[in-house]
């Protein structure tokens, strides 16, 4: 048996736009299904969202995503929130996603394209612990980790 994890991320109305935009930088087969195309009457609002959408690359990417129903609007969370050392807030989502490939230029390549109407939180460049090593938050919000794999070697 074999067994992963997938993130499965939820949108309020933007979840085709999000997946389109993962698949121009992560390539891969884009599936949708809206909530239409299992028997919603498409007189409803909710029609055209999508139920059950996902992303997967042969690189080994995959996510998932869909729409709650009943709201365009972002809800409002009670989230915690993740701070530097010297106090600022670095996010108040409670999960990043976080994308590791083995080359910086490979990984630096995704990262130009992923940065596409992102905010940028810390640079894509060389960091103590990665030879390339960057944060963002997408054009959805949903907030990125970019990394260069190597191996851990205490100090």
């Amino acid at each position: 048996m074999s067994v992963n994890t997938v993130a499965h991320l939820n949108f309020h109305g933007q979840a085709r736009a999000a997946l389109e935009f993962y698949q121009s930088v992560f390539g891969g087969q884009l599936t949708v299904a809206t909530y239409g195309d299992f028997g919603m009457p498409a007189a409803l609002p909710d029609a055209a969202k999508v139920v059950f959408g996902q992303i997967v690359a042969d690189t080994g990417f995959r996510v998932m995503a869909y729409d709650v129903p009943g709201t365009d609007a972002p809800v409002a969370l009670d989230q915690p929130t993740t701070r530097r050392e010297n106090g600022t807030t670095l996010t108040t989502e409670p999960f990043f996603l976080s994308v590791r490939g083995d080359t910086v230029e490979a990984v630096g390549a995704l990262w130009e394209r992923l940065a596409d109407g992102a905010s940028v939180i810390e640079d894509f460049g060389p960091a103590q612990w990665a030879p390339g090593f960057g944060m963002l938050r997408d054009r959805f919000g949903v907030t990125w980790i970019l990394d260069v794999a190597t191996e851990y070697a205490p100090a």
